[in-house]
């Protein structure tokens, strides 16, 4: 089969050029300025820009946690990643006391056969030895060159640092990238312990008990401990300004450091913690305050951080009450959990969807940046770093052919009918959008055709990734 798409705008990284593209069996066979094909079904992108589809390096789904479950899987987060122009994602492995090949093994056998789009994984390091550290070597075999640790959850996420910096060791001589969940997981006890003991649990304490101090002290201990590893570190969900400027120092001093932020760090605050409704909000690490927004969005466009991912975790707002999903009432026990007790809200939002058509209104539209940073930032620079490139996160000759049409005068009221997440609410219900996908292709096929979707469960495919660059 082949599709001809024919007079639309082609951005990728590096270049903006009207240009047609030729699909067939899957891949991007030929780019040019013109184009004929008579055996190829044309698709008209008059007035429309070519992206490839995004790539988004940090979800979770099907994630269980304060006694409930994430609310979408691979089938209704891949549906939802897709309306919102996402064709890629990346779910973590939580290490269960077996073998890293069985937890691998146990979480493909629950997503493959849901997947909408196409997924690869993060292996979680929430214990350590030696049995542990052989195993390590055993992931890029299994198409895992990425791994994820925590300096804070205490008691069940959390190593310590020495063991932080043995992983790292054993990343660094294997072309495995450690990636760290930099909080203070200390300070966070004692504090959390005091709110609750004075009788503050309102949803705002999740914020003031992770103090952004903790990210900014963090951050630079997990680039020391890089540093000293001798190995390349990928800071998660960054939040804080300084956090930025710690990042910033380890990379002008030679640390193979990279980091990502998320749409709610740069949109939402704290403030948004003392609504009624401030449940919504959280996660962790939490929201912070205006001149941290306004550090994150100089160094996106400053190259300091390289990537727009999401930490896509969502949950109901109101568990009790079923939302109708394709024609099915459904209902997963959400932040209604912690309605008397702030440490019991399941931390995680929804956003696979938004992060592109809001991150298109509020930094493209308005100048911040240049679509070709756009796409880099949430195509090919994802791509690049976990080794998916270039058959993901471009538009080149021999890539996979995952294309968003985008319309960039596509006006919206956005919110929860618009997102497709399988849950209650949105973060951004009502706000005004321009500019949004109206056809998305996976490898070729067209499963968003405007608000029609074409997908299926089992269509998306486990991709097998390469180690990845430093960027």
């Amino acid at each position: 089969m082949k599709t001809l798409i024919k007079n639309g705008t082609v951005i990728t990284a590096e270049i903006t050029r009207k240009a047609d593209i030729l699909v067939e069996d899957e891949f991007i066979r030929r780019i040019d300025e013109y184009i004929e094909d008579d055996e190829a079904t044309i698709v008209d992108a008059s007035g429309l820009l070519v992206l490839p589809g995004g790539v988004d390096p940090h979800v979770h789904l099907e994630l269980p946690m304060a006694g409930t479950i994430s609310a979408d899987d691979h089938y209704t987060g891949g549906k939802a990643a897709a309306f919102g122009g996402t064709t890629t994602m990346i779910d973590f492995v939580s290490q269960e006391p077996v073998i890293l090949a069985e937890n691998i093994a146990r979480h493909r056998a629950m997503a493959d056969p849901k997947a909408s789009i196409d997924y690869s994984l993060h292996m979680n390091i929430t214990h350590f030895d030696d049995q542990v550290a052989e195993e390590l070597l055993d992931l890029p075999q299994m198409g895992i060159t990425s791994m994820k640790v925590f300096t804070a959850y205490n008691g069940r996420l959390r190593l310590d640092d020495g063991s932080i910096f043995k992983v790292m060791r054993i990343g660094g001589k294997n072309n495995l990238l450690t990636m760290v969940h930099a909080e203070n997981g200390d300070v966070i006890d004692i504090l959390v312990a005091e709110a609750l003991a004075a009788g503050n649990t309102a949803p705002i304490h999740h914020a003031l008990t992770r103090p952004a101090w903790g990210e900014v002290e963090a951050s630079l201990r997990a680039a020391a401990l890089a540093a000293q590893a001798d190995s390349p570190l990928y800071l998660v969900h960054m939040n804080v300004a300084g956090e930025v400027d710690q990042l910033a120092y380890a990379r002008k001093h030679g640390i193979l450091a990279m980091g990502e932020t998320c749409p709610q760090y740069l949109f939402f605050t704290e403030d948004d913690l003392r609504r009624p409704d401030g449940a919504k909000w959280v996660c962790s690490p939490p929201m912070r305050k205006a001149a941290d927004q306004q550090g994150l969005w100089q160094a996106l466009e400053n190259g300091t951080i390289q990537v727009l991912a999401t930490d896509h975790c969502p949950f109901f707002y109101n568990g009790r009450q079923p939302i109708v999903y394709e024609g099915r009432e459904v209902a997963i026990p959400g932040k209604e959990l912690g309605e008397k007790d702030f440490t019991l809200i399941p931390n995680g939002l929804p956003g696979i969807a938004d992060r592109l058509p809001v991150f298109w209104t509020h930094a493209v539209n308005t100048g911040r940046i240049s679509p070709n940073r756009f796409v880099e930032l949430t195509a090919t620079n994802p791509a690049r770093i976990f080794g998916l490139y270039p058959k993901k996160g471009t538009l080149a000759e021999g890539s996979d052919a995952d294309i968003a049409l985008w319309d960039p005068e596509k006006e919206l009221d956005y919110g929860l009918a618009w997102a497709h997440h399988r849950t209650d609410y949105n973060l951004y219900e009502g706000w005004k959008l321009r500019g949004y996908p109206v056809k998305v292709f996976l490898r070729g096929t067209l499963i968003v055709d405007d608000q029609n979707w074409l997908g299926k469960a089992g269509g998306g495919r486990f991709v097998h990734r390469q180690a990845g660059e430093i960027l």
